[in-house]
């Protein structure tokens, strides 16, 4: 490996889940400009199209419309990035969803078990899908999941169903990073602390939830999307040849603490303000 760069991936193919918006997006035209083939995979095909056109759009670019969800979508996605391109060598499973987000004696069943089927039955069907042609052709491959500083320790309002969702996407990194690699494919995992994105702008403009963000995170601020294009590409290249079975946390240090400033009564009437009927929490007669 030495005399090259070992962060390139220059002519290999990624397909990136949830590709539509928001950091998904931002990896396809970041992987396009250092020369990576790409098949996006999203619900929203329109969408896609502009990610696509923003990334260069032409040969180098395959777009398919796809819900995480069900897996035979999951498996045409695949199917067809390999028939475009020969095969997949980075699977980035980025699709995720979160709702702001009901108090836990009161989540329904439906958006728990939603938040399930998209955070980590998904990320399951996409790690399958692609590891199953990675191991096939023999020559290995790399998967990178995406988890969440959610799932590393538990967050008092942060929805229920996504923080377990995301936990469970570490430990399946895990088990599947045992798996596969003695047939070289590699599993790791990001787990992002808090970016700007489609999923976070209804608190990315209120003052008090920026500011609590902003203290538990020791860097003192949000995450840049460029900040995770480094872990990324880690991940994606010949740079972790080595790495397997790891979470990369990006969160400007807010994992590294035991605890997080108290949940006030400020911060409890916003949320229970953005979610309303769910999100005010159930208390007692007062003494």
């Amino acid at each position: 490996m030495s005399g090259r760069d070992l962060l390139d991936i220059e002519g290999r193919t990624v397909m990136i889940t949830g590709a539509s918006s928001g950091l998904g997006a931002y990896f396809a035209g970041a992987l396009a400009e250092r020369g990576a083939n790409l098949v996006l995979a999203a619900r929203r095909l329109d969408r896609l199209e502009q990610v696509a056109e923003g990334s260069g759009g032409g040969e180098r670019v395959h777009v398919v419309a796809c819900d995480v969800t069900e897996e035979d979508q999951v498996a045409s996605a695949v199917a067809a990035g390999v028939e475009r391109f020969g095969r997949i060598d980075v699977m980035v499973n980025n699709a995720g969803v979160t709702d702001f987000g009901p108090v836990a004696e009161k989540i329904p069943s439906a958006m728990f078990e939603n938040a399930m089927r998209v955070n980590l039955n998904g990320t399951l069907y996409g790690c399958r899908e692609a590891a199953a042609r990675m191991l096939a052709d023999g020559r290995g491959g790399s998967i990178v999941n995406m988890s969440s500083v959610a799932g590393l320790g538990g967050h008092e309002f942060i929805p229920v169903g996504y923080q377990v969702a995301k936990a469970a996407v570490v430990q399946l990194t895990r088990a599947l990073a045992l798996q596969w690699g003695d047939r070289g494919v590699r599993v790791n995992a990001l787990a992002p602390g808090w970016f700007m994105s489609e999923m976070t702008e209804k608190v990315a403009t209120v003052p008090m939830w920026v500011k609590r963000i902003e203290s538990q995170a020791p860097m003192g601020r949000w995450g840049e999307p460029d900040e995770l294009l480094g872990p990324l590409l880690f991940l994606a290249s010949d740079a972790s040849s080595y790495v397997t079975g790891q979470t990369i946390a990006v969160d400007g240090g807010t994992s590294a603490s035991i605890g997080a400033p108290d949940y006030g009564p400020e911060e409890v009437a916003f949320h229970a303000s953005i979610v309303p009927g769910l999100g005010e929490r159930i208390v007692g007669p007062a003494e």
